[in-house]
């Protein structure tokens, strides 16, 4: 051990300059590796479009808990009078005038208000109701194979080869009465299977990995190593295709309310029906329920597209 001299030691403290004891000013901590998820959020956050696409989805969010903020014109009350196919009055913002009325003395602001409610919630109920039952049949098809896997593929293949409209069409033709429910189980009966198809081949990639066959070296059980492991690292392209499909259900459910066979209350769909029929001397019926259809689909195909490109590393 060397000598430790009065040059060395003042007050108690060791000479820094001298290269015989180790250099004790403090070290700065190693940056944290961040992983799919933060450096996805980031991109997100840097993101225009997916900036733009989260304030409307945002806004159509109050629009559809809070209806009662934006208009307290009922969308059920006509005044045939009154308001019998009255034009619209623009510099009303907000008033029950000011996207005009329908042929029943209806105000359209007003539909266009509650119909975002059920178009929303088909939209949302719908997308977790397919991701819910094609994320577990494809996770099931994927991490067991064999007879299991044929058996659900040759199911899915079942479902996808019937036309998701016609299919959906021909199961809500059987009710009188269409609810948001029924409307919300009809669309998710015909359309799980693509997230099926991407959970499936999303799972036979992973169950690969060495973790995944370390976690069955160790004794792991089946559902630990399926909701822990495997899970976990499939949800990325599940969760892109079920964004995107959002607004696809939400323009479905519009059709099938055009087509007469879609929701039974308030509905863009039923509103661009009903304008149709007066397209040629009251256009405003039909415009403002499509164009908030419009921006509804944009806005949720945009975020869609900002979260693959973020989740995606092809894309970076």
């Amino acid at each position: 051990m060397p000598d430790v001299t009065k040059t060395d030691v003042k007050d108690g403290a060791v000479n820094p300059a001298d290269s015989t004891y180790p250099d004790l000013t403090p070290q700065s901590k190693p940056e944290k590796t961040r992983s799919l998820w933060g450096d996805a959020w980031a991109d997100l956050r840097r993101s225009a479009i997916f900036i733009t696409s989260s304030v409307l989805i945002f806004i159509l969010l109050l629009i559809t808990f809070f209806p009662g903020w934006f208009t307290s014109a009922q969308p059920y009350l006509g005044d045939l009078s009154n308001h019998y196919l009255q034009k619209p009055k623009l510099g009303e913002v907000g008033s029950a005038d000011w996207l005009g009325y329908d042929q029943q003395g209806r105000s359209v602001y007003a539909r266009v208000i509650y119909g975002t409610r059920a178009s929303v919630a088909v939209g949302f109920g719908t997308t977790l109701l397919v991701t819910l039952v094609g994320g577990t049949v494809g996770m099931i098809a994927g991490y067991f194979g064999g007879v299991v896997d044929a058996i659900l593929s040759r199911l899915t293949d079942v479902f996808f080869g019937i036309p998701f409209l016609l299919g959906t069409m021909v199961f809500l033709n059987s009710f009188a009465e269409r609810t948001t429910w029924i409307v919300i189980g009809a669309l998710g009966f015909f359309g799980w299977t693509q997230i099926s198809r991407v959970m499936r081949g999303a799972v036979i990639t992973t169950k690969q990995s060495d973790y995944v066959q370390a976690a069955k070296a160790l004794g792991a059980s089946t559902p630990r190593i399926m909701f822990r492991h495997i899970l976990p690292n499939t949800l990325a392209p599940v969760i892109v295709v079920a964004t995107i499909s959002l607004g696809v259900y939400i323009a479905a459910e519009a059709t099938l309310s055009y087509l007469g066979l879609g929701l039974s209350g308030v509905s863009w769909g039923n509103d661009i029906s009903d304008g149709g029929n007066q397209i040629r001397v009251a256009q405003w019926i039909m415009l403002y329920p499509s164009i908030m259809l419009s921006i509804t689909v944009l806005a949720f195909i945009m975020l869609g597209e900002a979260v693959r490109n973020a989740l995606d590393p092809k894309m970076r």
